[in-house]
């Protein structure tokens, strides 16, 4: 028998597989390429570039059109964007996805400037519902009208035939009507409420005002939405998601009709891809329901626990070690004993879920650290990702912590230039100097994501983007920046929602930026908004939306 030279028979097979992976590479081609763009790509080995090509969802190359032009064939749809700018798909990590849909068609009472608008604004909207439907939604605004709280006795007289249940636009605190008091049997004798607050006039009589855990004395008695129904707030609210950018959310109350969100999955609907959330509480009603069906897929998927600690400053329920300057006896609350957070992170985590909780004020914030590190010495050391929700008011000495505990800031930019223009008076000139802090955090090297907290603020990411760059409160009386030393960079706004925003959910490996075998999630946008004066960065248009390459959004359609 001849025999073969170990090196020759080597070679042959490194042609054999070298040829074939050279045929197979000829045959792949692109279903699009899309060039003569800027890409923003998010990826530090690849951060600009010039065109991209894409094979169903997925990225097939991203480089200079000579680099992607090989992947042109004659089925390939060429697409010339004229010098247009591209990022990848913003992640908005905090939204309420439901409620945000079906407020778009409630009534809208966010920019009522006056009481008499306010009332104007109901008094019109329930001439437009059956007799006897519910009026929620609202996102009122107090402030708007120098801080005078509404009550029932402003809406009463407009509203006989229908129940009301109206939120301050930070979901904080609800207003009732009288018909709403009485459907759901609370009178004067109602006894107050832990972890919330029944607002009440000097006499002792209801003003209609309800804080946090308060509002459960009313929420049970609500018409339950029917499925129709959900499907149409989540397919306005998907639409609306659209239209701004946005190709993922993080959707934070979910469990109510996470059986909705997979029948719409089931049939291929889903045009924004979802990672639900379960109440920390409910953590073993999300056991069953991995055990039983999985935890889902690139569309759908779940795995995330929400919690709260405190409530929110424009309602004066975010807990504070030092009290409101605007009352001095006041201090915020817990929304839920510390204890009992700690048995729900505890049993949690070691189901490896995900935990994520809602944390505004100083005392929260510090509280909440110190649970989550008891936690991970209890525990064990593994990847948690732990997150703090909002953090909006930070003690000094917990800056650091961040880093060090490798907790995740899931904070909304908006708000910074929404409750800038009032803070102040609630905080004082020292506490707001370590809110919003944007830059603060990053230089100390904790990892920072970007949501909207939609309902409460406008899932629109240049928005957001605006907000850290320029610190301009919405009343544009901070021309230079409200606490103007917190601004960041565009590319700092842009990498927390995208790249740090995929890391924050466990999907770094298919999103948050575009590389080849990364999933096809894009935004083309009418300028580079690396190069425009911030300033303008909010008045750019999004042209066009594609999720898993597919264009879900095109500004000629509207």
């Amino acid at each position: 028998m001849k025999k073969i030279n170990f090196s020759t028979q080597l070679f042959s097979v490194l042609m054999i597989v070298i040829l074939g992976v050279s045929c197979q590479h000829k045959t792949l081609k692109a279903d699009l390429v899309i060039t003569n763009t800027t890409i923003w790509t998010g990826n530090e080995n690849n951060p600009i570039a010039q065109a991209i090509a894409i094979s169903g969802d997925t990225i097939l190359s991203i480089g200079s059109s000579k680099e992607v032009s090989e992947f042109i064939g004659k089925n390939t749809k060429v697409k010339d964007l004229k010098g247009k700018f591209i990022t990848p798909g913003f992640i908005d990590t905090h939204v309420h996805l439901l409620t945000g849909g079906f407020n778009l068609n409630s009534v809208q009472l966010r920019n009522a400037k006056t009481p008499e608008e306010f009332i104007k604004r109901i008094k019109e909207f329930a001439k437009t519902v059956p007799k006897g439907s519910w009026i929620l939604g609202g996102d009122w605004d107090h402030e708007n009208w120098g801080g005078k709280l509404p009550t029932k006795e402003w809406i009463d007289a407009v509203t006989k035939d229908n129940p009301v249940f109206i939120t301050r636009l930070d979901g904080h605190m609800s207003l009732a009507n009288s018909l709403a008091l009485k459907l759901a049997n609370v009178t004067n004798k109602v006894h107050d409420v832990s972890g919330g607050e029944i607002v009440r006039t000097p006499k002792g009589e209801l003003t209609g005002l309800f804080k946090d855990n308060a509002t459960d004395l009313i929420t049970p008695f609500i018409t339950e939405p029917t499925e129709e129904e959900y499907q149409k707030a989540l397919q306005a609210a998907m639409k609306y998601l659209a239209s701004n950018g946005v190709t993922s959310v993080h959707h934070m109350s979910a469990s109510s009709h996470y059986n909705v969100l997979k029948k719409v999955r089931a049939n291929n609907e889903l045009i924004t891809r979802i990672y639900a959330m379960y109440p920390l509480s409910g953590w073993k009603n999300l056991k069953i329901e991995i055990e039983t069906n999985g935890s889902g897929d690139k569309w759908l998927k779940t795995g995330g626990l929400k919690g709260f600690v405190d409530g929110s400053l424009g309602s004066h329920t975010a807990a504070f070690f030092d009290p409101y300057i605007d009352n001095p006896s006041d201090k915020g609350f817990f929304v839920m004993p510390m204890d009992k957070i700690y048995n729900y992170v505890k049993d949690a985590d070691n189901e490896n879920f995900q935990v994520m909780i809602h944390a505004i004020g100083d005392k929260a914030i510090n509280n909440l650290l110190n649970t989550f590190e008891t936690v991970e010495k209890e525990n064990g050391e593994k990847d948690r990702r732990f997150r703090v929700e909002h953090a909006q008011h930070i003690a000094q000495n917990d800056f650091k912590r961040f880093a060090q505990l490798n907790v995740i800031l899931s904070m909304q930019p908006y708000h910074a230039i929404d409750d800038g223009r009032w803070a102040e008076k609630l905080i004082g000139s020292e506490r707001i100097k370590t809110t919003y802090a944007f830059k603060s955090l990053l230089e100390a090297k904790a990892n920072l994501v970007f949501g909207s907290d939609w309902f409460v603020a406008p899932p629109i990411p240049l928005m957001g983007i605006y907000a850290a760059v320029t610190r301009r409160t919405l009343d544009d009386k901070n021309p230079k920046g409200w606490v103007p030393e917190e601004k960041i960079t565009v590319e700092q706004a842009l990498t927390a929602y995208t790249k740090n925003a995929a890391y924050s959910s466990f999907e770094e490996g298919i999103k948050g930026t575009l590389e080849p075998g990364k999933l096809a999630d894009f935004v083309i946008i009418s300028e580079d908004l690396t190069k425009v004066a911030p300033i303008k960065i909010k008045d750019l248009k999004i042209l066009e939306t594609y999720v898993g390459g597919k264009k879900v959004f095109d500004i000629l359609d509207k």
